[in-house]
């Protein structure tokens, strides 16, 4: 994984990167709110589509005579935007590489809300017929295209403004945003479904809290445009500046640079992406649908996971900081074996019709374990490529790996439970192969924690 020796296309190299004590305290401060906040907004938006998905879109979208049928629907909208990711990933990445990190956040954040918001006000199926559906997927498609962006975005702002002794702690805050945002979807999600009664959940209830994201967002744009650009990409900017003729001689893309130079670093990120993407929908999502199922009220189910992603996120932190004093590939090592042999177990502890055992086991496998390979994993991708590609580099693993299994891991696991007659058996065999593929990924890495990031 580490063809990130290689400097800038065409400029000269620089003897080192500027000495972390060049950057004060309150930047790196104000870079890690800004990363989480917007973070935690973009996620905030992007989870409740899979919740509401799981709970109301079935019913109101996609009607159908087999209930299974109608989730399904739901659902597969649901894995369809992540087929757009790696596609916003490469866009937003490219500009993020080339005019800035700064900028392209904002433009993530921008488009994730207008179409959050336009979710909430996109009428129904017995409202305006088959438009219903088709419009709710094409916001869907907008929400997976800033979220390709974001996620790289928000990464490199923490990371490349970390001293390198701090540099996996500093990674995790951005990765405790989709914490965050779940669990404020959640929270919000399941406060309405106890204030309304079903009827008016189902009318409007649902509606609220994708128009109230308006406000988050605001705040959100408030915050990014307070941050300065990261201290890799100023570097990269004076280097061009320096070295105009050099610079001008480099006529790659971004995207054809790391596809031709780094390409090995790019299969990794794809392959260390599956155990992580796939675990965390599992206990995100189809949890969620699980465990109503089995005969959970929804508010019940939702804050299982509620409780489960608050208490990940000290979790996450803790094991980020430990990362930075043992190695990120220990830490994303213990974690994928973890979950491999978890698997089963956790289905079989949901099952015993207990909501304690239930959050237990939702505890554990989604506060505990997950978040070791979680914490890292922005952290390992960012160390693997060299700044002026790193915004594309990190998008292109990270959204290609998403897309292939975490996105359709809802609906994954709900086909092979329906076609194996309700058997969570299939489903456990599932996330053991996701996470042996990620282990023969990062088998090929080399650990870089505590060296030097534009080394």
């Amino acid at each position: 994984m580490n063809s990130m020796a290689a400097t800038p296309s065409g400029l000269k190299a620089q003897t080192s990167p500027s000495p972390d004590n060049q950057i004060s305290d309150a930047d790196r401060r104000r870079a890690l709110f800004g990363s989480a906040v917007g973070s935690t907004i973009e996620w905030y938006d992007y989870f409740l589509y899979g919740t509401m998905s799981s709970i109301v879109f079935g019913k109101l979208f996609f009607p159908s005579d087999d209930p299974v049928t109608s989730q399904l629907l739901a659902l597969a909208s649901f894995a369809l935007a992540f087929l757009i990711r790696p596609i916003g990933g490469v866009v937003f990445a490219h500009i993020g590489d080339r005019v800035g990190r700064k900028k392209t956040l904002v433009m993530t954040l921008s488009i994730m809300g207008l179409s959050t918001v336009l979710i909430g006000l996109t009428p129904t199926y017995d409202q305006i017929g088959v438009w219903a559906p088709i419009l709710l997927t094409l916001l869907r498609l907008l929400q997976g295209l800033a979220l390709g962006g974001e996620w790289g975005g928000g990464v490199l702002l923490a990371v490349e403004y970390s001293p390198a002794k701090k540099r996996g702690f500093f990674g995790a805050v951005p990765q405790t945003g989709a914490l965050f945002g779940l669990a404020l979807g959640n929270l919000v999600t399941s406060g309405l479904s106890t204030v309304f009664t079903e009827e008016a959940f189902l009318s409007y209830g649902w509606r609220i809290p994708f128009v109230l994201s308006i406000v988050l967002v605001m705040i959100g744009m408030w915050i990014r445009n307070k941050v300065e650009e990261t201290p890799s990409f100023r570097k990269v900017a004076e280097q061009a500046k320096a070295n105009p003729s050099a610079a001008a001689a480099s006529k790659k893309l971004p995207l054809t640079e790391t596809i031709t130079k780094h390409w090995r670093p790019v299969l990794v990120a794809i392959g260390a992406k599956f155990v992580e993407t796939s675990t965390f929908f599992l206990f995100a999502t189809f949890t969620i649908s699980y465990l109503v199922g089995l005969g959970y009220k929804r508010v019940e189910a939702l804050n299982i996971v509620l409780i489960a992603a608050v208490i990940a996120v000290p979790v996450m932190l803790y094991f980020g900081a430990l990362s930075d004093r043992i190695g990120r590939k220990k830490v994303f090592v213990a974690g994928t074996i973890l979950i491999a042999l978890y698997a089963g177990p956790y289905f079989w502890l949901l099952n015993q019709g207990s909501a304690v055992i239930s959050t237990i086991a939702v505890v554990i496998g989604f506060s505990v374990i997950w978040s070791t390979y979680g914490s890292v994993l922005g952290t390992f991708f960012a160390e693997s490529f060299p700044p002026n590609v790193r915004y594309t580099g990190i998008s292109l693993g990270y959204q290609v790996g998403a897309a292939l299994v975490g996105g359709p891991m809802p609906l994954i696991a709900t086909a092979l439970m329906a076609r194996y007659h309700g058997s969570y058996v299939p489903v456990a065999i599932f996330i053991a192969l996701c996470a042996l593929v990620s282990l023969i990924a990062i088998s090929f890495t080399k650990d870089r924690t505590g060296q030097p990031l534009d080394s």
